[in-house]
């Protein structure tokens, strides 16, 4: 493989048209490749779904703010991750493709609990009011997504009882970022960024009041049936 190596001894070129082969120049191949594929993929992927977010919810703030809690959920979750292979498992390094593979599960379980929350928050804002209106999607999402989240963290999670090390760390590092994206990252940054913000948190766009839209109410109380008669 041309510049797999540099030659057996310093000083000296190596022949014309010569290659080097073995499982040294296979891995340093391997890992150049991979590198250069992060690189590429991952500003792909998150302008495609920026540029998704921005549709969805037509506005740029809080597309850019969702973007950037995936991306620290990504790295927080990389680092806990980390101390597991290095102080349980005795892991020497990551596997050159497990960063790759692990962002791309991360952000597209990431994006999904996104929208399900914050689209449902706009719905909400509208009648409610920003802050109101985040709390009233906590309220009905929640369940839905920490449910959800778990069962994808324990799913994950049996990857890392896998003999192959490239399983085991893709499966530990998702699974660690899917509970801090559940339980941290949509449960408390994204609702303390949206009360911080309030209606500036859906910028450049504006959340129209309707003042005729019905209030949420709690169901009358029903009387026993001892009581109606």
């Amino acid at each position: 493989m041309p510049d797999s190596a540099p030659p057996a001894v310093a000083g000296a070129d190596a022949p014309e048209g010569a290659l080097v082969g073995g499982t040294v120049a296979a891995t340093y191949d391997s890992d150049r490749a991979n590198t250069k594929d992060l690189w590429l993929i991952l500003p792909i992927i998150l302008l495609l779904v920026g540029a998704v977010l921005v549709l969805l919810l037509r506005g740029l703030l809080a597309p850019v703010l969702l973007v950037l809690t995936v991306i620290a959920s990504f790295f927080a979750s990389l680092g806990a991750a980390w101390l597991l292979f290095d102080r349980v498992l005795d892991f020497p390094a990551l596997d050159s493709g497990v960063l790759l593979l692990a962002f791309v599960f991360l952000v597209a379980l990431g994006v999904d609990y996104n929208i399900f929350l914050v689209t449902r928050a706009r719905e909400d804002a509208r009648r409610l009011g920003t802050r109101d209106g985040m709390l009233s999607a906590l309220r009905v999402t929640g369940g839905v997504i920490t449910s959800a989240g778990v069962l994808l963290a324990a799913v994950f999670a049996v990857l890392g009882v896998l003999p192959l090390i490239t399983l085991t760390q893709i499966g530990i590092i998702v699974c660690v970022g899917v509970l801090l994206d559940t339980l941290l990252v949509r449960t408390v940054l994204v609702p303390a960024l949206a009360f911080g913000l309030g209606d500036r948190f859906w910028w450049p766009g504006r959340i129209v009041r309707d003042p005729d839209a019905p209030a949420e109410t709690s169901p009358a109380p029903v009387a026993p049936a001892g009581a109606r008669d």
